[in-house]
């Protein structure tokens, strides 16, 4: 079927960043928005969109007199009459999802493709609405439309056959990657990243670590463009809310169970940056917000260690950065020092360490998730036991070194890991269970989240083994289903095999044990 015209109704941001998409392509598009004040801030929107690509070079003057010709603005459904595809771009609420939808298979040809752009409600509950299901699909675009390349394809039990391949084929057309999935909560991009800023919120909730070195431990450690914290505040509080609410009653499973405080601050109007304050404050009177592990950069750096390891590589790297930043160093517990630094390694407690040094205050712990150099970063650890002057003391010692310093507890996975390991637990889940392939997910989350790299990728770059081993030292800590590692984790970390070699054209199905 050949997409000529387009009808996009609703002109928010996000209808009006779709049509754009749509028009510079060169389709012509009907904007369809009941109230004419929103009509014309979405007009105004995309008006402005354009403007912006031309100051920027990005777009002609002429091109985008043309684009702008293309999109009729219309008030009634009526005028989506001879459309050959409708995007519905509404409010999450299903209720007017159904309405809109109604309206359409009311209005338009039995020919034409219905498509949502929800984000994590369900399709065939849509497609019910109306009396041709087998034409609707969704069509899930990213913010910002004209920008962010991804496009999930969502077929439904109902959808005829070589609808979803129209809609795919089209995407690609308007420069988007499309990934095709069956219709199911989340889909692939929502159902992994609301989950992880979930999880966020939580170790926030229980002082687990402060907000910013949560955020400090995404950004620094993992290579993410924002922390979770931060990013949850830009998606919105109550629309995080409102998906993990689609997740749980989805899948009932604890995982996506809403954190306390993500509803407490929800009910409080604290939304995020659209209300000027979420977790983050973003009022003109909020003074900046720092590093929390700062509170030891008033303090001096130790100028002598007793450093403690197991002799590996990462323990000889830190003897080396530390003679050469002019701190004398000794293996002896019993030499007295102003600090022990434990070489802290990954699965294996620091406190233990700290009582056998004899000095448990005296004690914290260093953890590098990467390589010693300068900017990298560092997790100090500290323990039940640790003094406030040694945890400051170890902060100062890791800016001494050059290193970006987060503050993390002495349990499993510290912090770096106890934000990772559970986030790529639900990818493998995710092709174990065989809804989408390996390439599939890592394309979601980098083209839809802005990934440096997808979920998979960077279970490789760490080693499955080393995964399997974090998401157990904390499933036997907690007790926590989500930390429980899936069976395919395991026989890819016992046969030594990497995921970007297998699953990259198809699911892997028939393993799941549906724990999560």
């Amino acid at each position: 079927m050949e997409i000529r015209e387009v009808a996009v109704i609703g002109l928010g941001t996000m209808g009006a960043g779709i049509a754009e998409v749509f028009a510079r392509a060169g389709h012509g598009v009907v904007a369809i928005e009941a109230d004419p004040q929103a009509l014309s801030r979405g007009l105004g929107i995309l008006d402005a969109s354009l403007s912006k690509a031309v100051s920027r070079g990005r777009l002609a003057a002429s091109e985008q007199a043309e684009i702008r010709a293309r999109v009729r603005p219309a008030a009634g459904f009526s005028e989506a009459a001879a459309v050959d595809l409708a995007v519905e771009v509404v409010p999450e609420r299903m209720e007017i999802k159904r309405q809109i939808f109604a309206e359409l298979d009311r209005v338009t040809s039995p020919a034409a493709i219905l498509a949502t752009n929800t984000s994590s409600l369900s399709v065939t509950a849509i497609a019910a609405a109306t009396r041709h299901p087998g034409r609707v699909v969704g069509m899930h675009f990213f913010n910002p439309a004209p920008v962010m390349r991804l496009v999930e394809v969502v077929a439904t039990v109902l959808t005829d056959d070589g609808v979803a391949d129209t809609v795919a084929e089209l995407a690609t057309r308007l420069g988007k990657t499309p990934v095709r999935v069956r219709d199911r909560a989340g889909f692939i991009a929502n159902a992994l990243l609301l989950p992880y800023l979930n999880h966020a919120v939580q170790l926030l909730e229980t002082r687990y670590a402060s907000r910013e070195d949560i955020d400090l431990a995404a950004t620094a450690g993992l290579g993410l463009p924002m922390g979770p914290l931060a990013l949850i505040d830009l998606i919105g509080l109550d629309t995080s809310l409102s998906i993990m609410d689609v997740l749980h009653a989805e899948f009932g499973l604890p995982r996506y169970t809403p954190a306390p405080l993500l509803r407490r601050l929800t009910d409080a109007g604290r939304t995020g940056r659209k209300a000027g304050r979420g977790i983050y404050d973003y009022s003109a009177r909020a003074a900046p917000t720092t590093n929390s592990a700062g509170n030891g950069v008033g303090s001096s750096a130790p100028d002598t260690v007793t450093l403690i390891g197991s002799g590996d590589d990462a323990e000889a790297a830190l003897a080396t950065a530390l003679a050469s930043a002019g701190v004398n160093v000794t293996r002896n517990a019993a030499h007295p020092t102003e600090l022990v630094l434990i070489s802290a390694s990954a699965g294996h407690p620091v406190l233990p360490a700290a009582l056998a040094a004899g000095r448990p205050e005296q004690s914290v712990g260093l953890h590098l998730p990467g390589e010693l150099t300068a900017g990298s970063l560092a997790e100090l650890i500290q323990t039940s036991l640790s003094s406030d002057a040694a945890v400051a003391a170890g902060v100062a010692l890791a800016a001494r070194l050059g290193l970006t310093v987060v503050r993390a507890p002495d349990r499993p996975g510290f912090l770096v890991g106890a934000l990772l390991y559970p986030h790529l637990a639900d990818a493998v889940r995710m092709v174990q269970d065989g809804y989408a392939t390996a390439a599939d997910v890592d394309t979601a989350m980098v083209l839809g989240c802005g990934y440096p790299q997808g979920p998979l990728q960077l279970l490789d770059a760490a080693g499955p083994a080393a995964v399997l081993a974090g998401l157990e030292a904390m499933y036997d800590a907690y007790g926590y289903p989500s930390f429980a590692p899936p069976p395919l984790l395991a026989e890819h970390a016992a046969a030594g095999i990497e995921f970007r070699r297998i699953g990259r054209g198809r699911p892997v199905a028939g393993a799941s044990t549906g724990r999560r």
